[in-house]
């Protein structure tokens, strides 16, 4: 059975799912791969509205494969894909995380645009713990999300932290009781319903805007706004709110 399974549970709504229980949803070469792939696909197709990243087993991820990284060379890393299509993806993301999200796994859900956390999950970056350096992202990730003295001491222990710990620190959308898939969902048909253009700009602009001063993000807000009035789904909008109706968004 493959490693990386992509489900299509709607027309509009695609799953990406880590499929190695048996060692935690560990992640290889193979998975980081794949998950590049299926993001570069996901990205131009225009029947996906929206993506869930997930994992099969009773775990999100629980980090690099250390039989992997423990024959590896420095060339070898690096030579190694990059691990960037899952934050290029213009497509909303949604992490529905159970279990362990520990160092990768814990990355990966920082490069979503929304986490929904089960109430058993704990998130950690506990590569300091083997050596290592965190390398997809979660030493610039963790602390632009939760500040850096929050980041710091996760980061310099490797201890990790609850869903409800990470929700308080502004690392988690939402935790949820059980598994978070059913949230995740529910979280995914509410965007679908939305305008795909203005849902993608929204995406853009805070992920860009917070990488730069506050004057040219907001900059880049008011031109994002003004660019919607050339768009026939913002027009069928204020018509379909003024009519008292549901709103038949297209895409244009």
């Amino acid at each position: 059975m493959s490693e990386l399974l992509i489900e299509r549970p709607s027309d509009s709504i695609a799953v990406v799912r880590i499929n190695r229980p048996e060692v935690r949803n560990a992640l290889n070469g193979s998975i980081r791969a794949g998950i590049n792939k299926a993001f570069r696909e996901f990205d131009t197709d225009p029947d996906i509205k929206v993506v869930v990243l997930t994992s099969t087993g009773d775990h999100f991820a629980a980090g690099g494969d250390l039989r992997e990284f423990g024959a590896a060379t420095m060339v070898d890393r690096m030579l190694a894909e990059d691990t960037t299509e899952l934050a290029r993806c213009r497509k909303p993301v949604i992490a529905a995380v159970n279990g362990y999200a520990f160092g990768g796994g814990c990355e990966y859900a920082m490069n979503c645009d929304i986490i929904i956390a089960g109430t058993d999950a704990l998130f950690a970056q506990p590569e300091v713990k083997v050596g290592l350096v965190p390398g997809l992202g979660g030493t610039q990730y963790l602390p632009r999300a939760i500040g850096v003295y929050p980041a710091m001491l996760m980061l310099l222990t490797g201890e990790p932290i609850t869903g409800e710990r990470a929700a308080a620190l502004g690392l988690v959308s939402e935790v949820v009781e059980g598994n978070a898939e059913k949230r995740a969902f529910e979280i995914a048909e509410k965007i679908v319903a939305l305008p795909p253009l203005t849902v993608q700009l929204i995406k853009k602009v805070v992920r860009e805007g917070t990488q730069v001063a506050l004057s040219t993000a907001l900059v880049m807000e008011k031109l994002a706004h003004q660019q919607m009035f050339a768009t026939e789904d913002m027009r069928e909008g204020a018509t379909a709110f003024l009519e008292k109706r549901k709103p038949h968004f297209q895409g244009h």
